[in-house]
């Protein structure tokens, strides 16, 4: 390419950015955190899961390994960012979507959506934030297990509202029902952990977060090609 056409393009690509409304902002703002800081924490905690697995192994084997024996707690730092992301990022999508439909009186009095209803849902936001702040601060196991099912059925419920797109009729291609169950399966890791490194003779919590996770990997990958179709929709049918 040479600089003219440089040039050009990105003359282009500044008046597109200049002619962006704020509603055309917020509708990328979700996916631009989602590449910008989930996607890569999710390769970085792939990548410490595999050299704490990798260091694992060679210990048992030779008695020494490697790799250093702080990736164990590195794996586990990032992994409770991650959580954080991805529950992170999803309360941002939801907030979006349904504060986009029911700021339209139309919407809100086909749905019976009073200010109750609004003032009753921003409370579910918070208290699902402050559950998952409790959830990583919680050593007990029934408080861990307290938390987590609170902040699993804050996404739930925060979810099921009007104006959310489901796309119930195709769950098993929906962006809304990956990015949940992904969320859920998060907040489950997080939750686990301490049993995971008690449990050193059965193993039996290592192979379920380590199963969960790797569906988990699965649902991220169908969360970025939905991600993308849902965008390309928006973009065909105009924003909600």
């Amino acid at each position: 390419m040479n600089p003219a056409m440089m040039i050009d393009s990105f003359t282009a690509l500044s008046t597109n950015l200049a002619i962006m409304d704020i509603r055309q902002f917020l509708l990328i703002f979700h996916p631009m955190l989602t590449v910008a800081i989930v996607f890569p924490l999710i390769g970085i905690t792939v990548m410490m899961a595999w050299q704490t697995r990798q260091r694992r192994i060679q210990v048992d084997a030779n008695g020494k390994s490697k790799i250093p024996a702080i990736a164990g707690s590195e794996h586990v730092k990032i992994g409770r960012f991650l959580a954080c992301g991805v529950v992170g990022t999803s309360l941002l999508a939801l907030a979006y979507a349904i504060s986009a439909k029911w700021q339209k009186a139309e919407f809100r009095a086909e749905n019976n959506i009073t200010n109750f209803n609004v003032i009753f849902l921003v409370a579910i936001f918070i208290a699902t934030i402050a559950c998952l702040v409790f959830l990583l601060q919680a050593r007990a196991k029934l408080w861990r297990g307290v938390f987590a099912t609170l902040t699993s059925m804050g996404l739930i419920l925060i979810g099921s509202q009007p104006g959310v797109w489901r796309w119930s009729a195709k769950w098993y291609i929906s962006h809304y029902y990956y990015g949940i169950a992904a969320a859920i399966f998060m907040i489950i890791s997080v939750t686990v952990i301490p049993e995971i490194y008690q449990d050193r003779q059965s193993k039996s919590w290592r192979i379920i977060h380590t199963l969960l996770n790797c569906f988990a990997l699965l649902l991220f990958f169908g969360q970025a090609m939905t991600g993308a179709r849902d965008l390309f929709d928006l973009g065909a049918v105009g924003l909600p």
